[in-house]
C-alpha cells in the first residue's frame, strides 16, 4: 500500500482509518527503518491535524506541538505520543474543550500519551525548573494551528537553553551519570534498556542537546547510524512483543534477530554493543570538552587580567617523545610524525595511561589515520609500550577504548576483531570477551610484584581468551593464536613457548583445585606436567586469580583461592629441583676489557655509547636509520657508589634504564686494580640522546661529591605538577631463599620511576652492604631487579640481616 493511499484511509475514516492504516504501515514488510518511522510520525500529524481542526470554529492562539522522539519525527510502533497544546491564554474554556477533542482519541486507540496544555510562559517556566521538559522542548516541531506561536517558542527556548548552558549542561551530566549508575552499561549488559543504559538512545539524545547548547558538539562520525541501529532494533523489539518496552529480554533476542533478518541473538547482541560503543565514546569526549569549555570560560577573565588582556598560550607538558599533556589530555607533539614513527600509538597511549589522562580525539585520529603499520616482528620499544600500557591499571580502559574507537587496536593486533563486542552468554561473567580481556590485564597489573616476569602476566592477561572467537575449545584455538601474536609482538621463542601454555591452561588451576583430589599424588604430577616450570607456575598461579576476579563476583572467593593456593603449593614442590645461583658473567668483549685497562690507567671512569638502530620499514637502502636505543659501557675503578652515582647521572640526562648488569671485571695478567663494569640499555624519554663526554664529566663530579643528584631530581620533580597518574601496586622487597651460594640475592618489584635505580643503589650502600653483581631490567612500567650483595668479609648476610635489608629498601621505597 502506498503511502497516499495510508493518508486518504485516515481523510476518509477518522479514528478507526488511523488504526487501520497504522496497522498497515506496521506490516509493510518492504519498509521498516527511518523510512517507516518517519512514515508513522507523519501519519500520526495528519490524523492529529484533523482532530485539532475537526470543531465548527478553528481554534486561534492555539498550536499543536509535538516533543521528545515524536518531536523528531521518529515514532516507533509503540512509542509514546509527546503532544504540547499551546496556547496563547486568550481563551482557556476554547482550549479545554480542544485539548479533550484531542486526548481522548488518543487514549480510545490505547495509544501511550505524554500531554500538557501551557502558554509559551508557562512552557519556558517548567523548562526552566524541570530538565527533561527543557530537553523535550528542544525537539519540538509544529504539528497544527498557529505556525507562529510555535516558532516564537522555538526561538525562546533554544536561546534559554544557550544562555544557561553553562549551568544545565553539569546538570545534564550529572543526569547521564546517575542513569548509568542504575542501568549500567548497554555495551556489556546481556538484557540491555536499549534507552536508559549508558550508550543508549537518552544519551544519544543528550549529544544532541550539548550540539544545541552551541557549547560543545560531539564526534559525528558513525554517531548517526549508531543511533539508527539502536533505533531500529527498538522498532523489532516492539514488533516482536507487541509492547512499548526498552529491554531487550533474552527470550525475545532471537525473534528480534529474525525480525532485523540477523543470523542469531549474537549477531544482534554484537550490533547493539557496537553502537552503544560508538554512543558511550562519543559521550566522554563530548562530556570531556563541555568540562575543558567551562574550566576556560571560569579562568579566562582572571588570567586576562593577569596577562593584560592577552590570549592565554595552552601549557604544553612533556610525557613522551611526541606526546605532550594539554588541557588535561593527552595530544601528540608539533614535531609527531605518525607517519615515521610506527610506535607513535602505544607511546601516546601507554604515557596517556600512565598519567591517568585521556587520549585526545584529535591526536588519535590523527594516529589512525597517518601511523605506518608496526613491522613484524615488532620493535623493542612497542612491546614495552604495550606491556606499559597494560600494567598502568584502571586507566587503561579508557585509552584502550580511544584506541579501538578510531581501529587502532585491531590494526596493530588483527585477530581482536573476533574477539571485539562479543557478548558472553554466561551468568558469571558480567563482560563482552574484549572488555574481559582488558579487565584481566587490569587485575594482572595488581599483582606484578608477584611475579619474576610482569610482562608476560600482562600479555598473557590479555590474550588467555583470544580463542573465544573461533570454533571449538577456546583454550586450545587460543593457544594457537597466542603463539602467532606473541612472535609478531616480537617475544623469544621461550617467552612465546611461556605464553602459548598460560593460556592453553589458564584455566587448569581452578578446574583442578576445585574438581579433583589433591591428595592424590598423579593429579599434582599432572599439573606439574603441564605447567612445566616455576616459573610459569608463578603466572600461571597469578592469571588465574587475575581472570576469575575479572569475571565477575561470582567467580572468586577465599575458597576458591586457599583451594588454588594449596595446589599451587604441592606443585612448586614437585617442580623444585635445581639450586639458582648467581648468575655466571658473560666472557668480556674486546670493547669491555679495554674500557677496564684504560679506567685502571686513568683512574676514572670511562665509557662507550653505541646507538641500537634499525632502518625504516618499507625504506630505501640509503635511507638513514632510526635510533632505538643505546648501550652503555661504562667501567669504573672498584670503590664505593658506583651503581647510584652512575643511576644517578642517568636520571638526570632523563634516560630510561631498560636493563643494566653490574659485574667486577677480571683484568688481564699484569694489570693490577680491581674495575667494576656495568653494561646498560638506555633510551631517551623524549629529545636527542646526551653526548658521552657529557655523560662521563657528570659521572665524575658526582663520584667526587661536586653534584649533588637527588637534590637535581627533586629541584626537577618539584618544577613539574603532579598528575594523579597510576595508582601502581606498592615496591616490593624480597630475599631469595636460597638462591646463591656467595651472596644474598635482594629481589626489588616496583613501580618504574625516573631515579629509582639510584634511590635503590643509595639505599643499599647506605645499609653497609657490599654489591658483587646486579641484574636490572625493566619490562613495561616494572622494575624487576636483583642484587647479590654481602657483608664486609665478602660472605652471605645472615637471615636477620638480610631480612633487616630488605625492610629498610622496602621502606624506602614506599615512603
Amino acid at each position: 500500500m502506498t503511502s497516499t493511499n495510508v493518508h486518504k484511509d485516515v481523510e476518509d475514516s477518522g479514528p478507526s482509518g488511523y488504526a487501520a492504516a497504522r496497522l498497515r504501515l506496521l506490516q509493510e514488510g518492504a519498509r521498516s527503518g527511518p523510512p517507516r518511522r518517519s512514515a508513522l510520525a507523519e501519519l500520526t500529524d495528519d490524523w492529529l491535524s484533523g482532530l485539532f481542526a475537526a470543531g465548527s470554529e478553528q481554534p486561534r492562539g492555539v498550536s499543536l506541538i509535538a516533543v521528545g522522539g515524536y518531536g523528531r519525527g521518529e515514532l516507533s510502533p509503540r512509542s509514546d505520543l509527546d503532544l504540547v497544546l499551546l496556547h496563547d491564554g486568550s481563551d482557556p474554556g476554547a482550549v479545554a474543550a480542544l485539548a479533550d477533542r484531542i486526548w481522548y482519541p488518543v487514549w480510545d486507540l490505547g495509544l501511550a500519551l505524554d500531554h500538557s496544555v501551557r502558554t509559551p510562559a508557562e512552557a519556558r517556566k517548567t523548562a526552566a525548573e524541570d530538565l527533561k521538559v527543557q530537553l523535550g522542548l528542544l525537539d519540538a516541531r509544529h504539528i497544527a494551528g498557529d505556525l507562529g506561536l510555535t516558532a516564537g517558542l522555538r526561538t525562546a527556548v533554544l536561546a534559554d537553553w544557550r544562555n544557561q548552558a553553562p549551568k544545565r549542561l553539569p546538570e545534564l551530566q550529572e543526569l547521564c551519570a546517575e542513569r548509568a549508575e542504575r542501568q549500567g552499561e548497554l555495551q556489556y549488559l546481556l538484557e540491555p534498556d536499549l534507552k536508559e543504559a549508558r550508550g543508549g538512545l537518552r544519551d544519544a539524545t543528550a549529544l544532541r542537546a550539548v550540539a544545541a547548547s552551541w557549547l560543545a558538539d560531539a564526534p559525528r562520525e558513525g554517531l548517526d547510524d549508531a543511533r539508527r541501529r539502536l533505533l531500529d532494533v527498538r522498532d523489532a523489539l516492539h514488533l516482536a512483543t507487541g509492547r512499548a518496552t526498552d529491554r531487550l529480554a533474552l527470550q525475545e533476542q532471537d525473534q528480534v534477530a529474525a525480525e532485523l533478518g540477523l543470523l542469531d541473538a549474537d549477531t544482534l547482541l554484537r550490533q547493539v554493543y557496537e553502537a552503544a560503543r560508538v554512543i558511550s565514546y562519543a559521550s566522554d569526549v563530548t562530556w570531556r570538552e563541555v568540562g575543558r569549555v567551562l574550566r576556560s570560560r571560569a579562568v579566562r577573565p582572571r588570567l586576562r587580567a593577569m596577562l593584560g588582556g592577552g590570549k592565554p598560550v595552552a601549557e604544553r607538558s612533556p610525557l613522551a617523545e611526541g606526546v605532550v599533556e594539554q588541557d588535561g589530555e593527552v595530544v601528540l607533539a608539533r614535531a609527531a610524525r605518525p607517519d615515521r614513527d610506527p610506535v607513535l600509538p602505544l607511546r601516546a597511549a601507554a604515557a596517556a595511561a600512565q598519567a591517568g589522562l585521556p587520549l585526545s580525539l584529535h591526536a588519535v585520529r590523527r594516529m589512525a589515520a597517518g601511523v605506518r603499520p608496526l613491522p613484524t616482528p615488532w620493535p623493542a620499544e612497542a612491546r614495552e609500550q604495550l606491556v606499559t600500557l597494560l600494567g598502568s591499571g584502571q586507566p587503561t580502559i579508557e585509552v584502550w577504548e580511544a584506541l579501538e574507537a578510531e581501529g587502532l587496536i585491531t590494526q596493530m593486533l588483527p585477530d581482536w576483531e573476533r574477539v571485539r563486542c562479543r557478548p558472553q552468554r554466561n551468568a558469571v561473567h558480567i563482560w563482552t570477551v574484549d572488555r574481559h580481556l582488558i579487565e584481566t590485564a587490569v587485575r594482572a597489573s595488581e599483582f606484578t610484584r608477584r611475579v619474576h616476569r610482569p610482562d608476560l602476566l600482562l600479555v598473557a592477561a590479555l590474550l588467555h581468551d583470544i580463542g573465544k572467537g573461533w570454533p571449538g575449545d577456546h583454550s586450545v584455538a587460543g593457544e594457537i593464536i597466542a603463539k602467532d601474536v606473541a612472535a609478531r609482538i616480537g617475544f623469544d621463542r621461550d617467552d612465546v613457548a611461556v605464553l602459548a601454555t598460560l593460556v592453553r591452561h589458564h584455566l587448569l588451576l581452578v578446574e583442578t583445585a576445585t574438581r579433583r583430589d589433591l591428595e592424590d599424588p598423579a593429579t599434582v604430577r599432572s599439573v606439574a606436567d603441564a605447567v612445566g616450570s616455576q616459573g610459569t607456575l608463578e603466572l600461571l598461579h597469578a592469571l588465574t586469580e587475575a581472570d576469575a576476579l575479572a569475571t565477575g563476583p561470582a567467580a572468586w572467593s577465599s575458597w576458591r583461592g586457599s583451594l588454588v593456593a594449596d595446589l599451587v603449593k604441592r606443585v612448586a614442590a614437585v617442580l623444585a629441583g635445581d639450586d639458582l645461583d648467581e648468575p655466571e658473567a658473560a666472557a668480556p668483549t674486546a670493547e669491555q676489557e679495554r674500557l677496564a685497562i684504560e679506567a685502571v690507567a686513568t683512574g676514572g671512569p670511562v665509557l662507550s655509547l653505541r646507538a641500537q638502530t634499525e632502518a625504516p620499514v618499507d625504506a630505501q637502502p640509503s635511507a638513514d636509520p632510526e635510533p632505538l636505543g643505546v648501550e652503555l659501557v661504562i667501567a669504573v675503578p672498584d670503590q664505593p657508589g658506583v651503581l647510584p652515582a652512575v643511576a644517578g647521572v642517568l636520571a638526570v640526562h632523563r634516560l630510561t634504564v631498560r636493563t643494566a648488569e653490574l659485574s667486577t671485571q677480571d683484568l688481564p695478567d699484569g694489570v693490577e686494580g680491581s674495575v667494576l663494569l656495568l653494561n646498560w640499555r638506555v633510551a631517551a624519554q623524549y629529545g636527542s640522546l646526551p653526548q658521552a663526554a657529557r655523560l662521563r664529566a657528570d659521572l665524575v663530579r658526582v663520584l667526587d661529591g661536586s653534584l649533588d643528584v637527588a637534590g637535581r631530581l627533586a629541584e626537577r620533580d618539584a618544577a613539574y605538577p603532579r598528575r594523579r597518574g597510576v595508582v601502581a601496586p606498592p615496591a616490593r622487597v624480597t630475599v631469595a631463599p636460597a638462591a646463591s651460594r656467595h651472596a644474598t640475592v635482594i629481589e626489588v618489584r616496583a613501580q618504574d620511576a625516573p631515579g629509582l635505580l639510584f634511590r635503590i643503589g643509595r639505599a643499599l650502600e647506605d645499609a653497609g652492604v657490599l654489591m658483587r653483581s646486579a641484574h636490572v631490567s625493566t619490562l613495561g612500567a616494572n622494575a624487576v631487579d636483583a642484587f647479590y650483595v654481602t657483608d664486609a668479609k665478602g660472605a652471605p648476610l645472615g637471615a636477620g640481616e638480610a631480612a633487616s635489608v630488605a625492610r629498610k629498601l622496602e621502606e624506602t621505597l614506599r615512603g
